[in-house]
């Protein structure tokens, strides 16, 4: 009896062990392909809106000869204010207005772009010169930018609604002041809901690489030209 018994330990229990056994080894070495495959997929979306991030606090800035840490103010910015941008009106390759335009100038000692901006609306279309214009802000920046939404810039992609991590300062940089900003996504949030020990060793990682924990652009300690740190 003892024997049947063994038998039948022997083939019935131990195949499904090695069956856990494979499937287990399988799990263990296929859970970081997924990781890092789940890593990059979010990392994409996320590095989109940090760029559209750069994008509105250069604007803001060109506005404001400075950046904001406050990106509903940035939102404010993209959907109710306004951009100075230059316009060029006609073209220097055409010489006889450029000719023209030369000699209302000599007529007309310091006149401004603006007047003849003037004369341009009241008639004189054979004027080239540029000249500064309002114009709003959502009109100007980020219109190619396919399915756009300014409510999401807010919120780390993926982390069920923690807030982007934003700084601005102006810093004496070689003797200058100098308005930087950052906006950072660290992976705790960015990747929410993944094996939480793979994530922590790659913060680890990243730590011993002097390297952020995440994504980042700007940086409000070392001026880097608004450079994203994937990049």
């Amino acid at each position: 009896m003892n024997g049947i018994v063994k038998k039948l330990l022997q083939w019935l229990v131990l195949p499904v062990i090695i069956v856990l056994l494979v499937v287990m080894i399988v799990n263990s070495i296929m859970e970081p392909v997924r990781f890092n495959k789940e890593k990059a997929r979010r990392e994409e979306v996320a590095i989109q809106q940090l760029k559209d991030i750069r994008t509105l606090e250069v604007a803001y800035k060109s506005t404001f000869n400075r950046f904001t840490a406050s990106l509903d103010s940035l939102k404010d910015f993209y959907l109710n204010g306004e951009m100075e941008v230059i316009m060029q009106i006609g073209s220097q390759d055409d010489s006889v207005a450029v000719a023209h335009t030369e000699a209302v100038k000599k007529a007309n000692r310091g006149i401004t772009s603006e007047k003849l901006f003037e004369m341009y609306k009241a008639g004189d279309k054979n004027l080239v010169f540029n000249v500064k214009n309002k114009v709003a802000t959502k009109e100007s920046i980020l219109t190619d930018r396919e399915g756009f939404d300014i409510n999401s810039i807010t919120t780390i992609p993926f982390s069920d609604g923690q807030p982007v991590i934003v700084d601005a300062v102006v810093k004496m940089v070689s003797g200058v002041q100098v308005p930087l900003f950052e906006a950072k996504m660290p992976y705790r949030a960015l990747l929410k809901g993944l094996d939480n020990q793979l994530r922590i060793n790659l913060d680890a990682e990243r730590k011993d690489q002097n390297k952020y924990e995440g994504l980042q652009v700007g940086s409000v300690t070392a001026p880097n030209n608004n450079a994203g740190n994937w990049e």
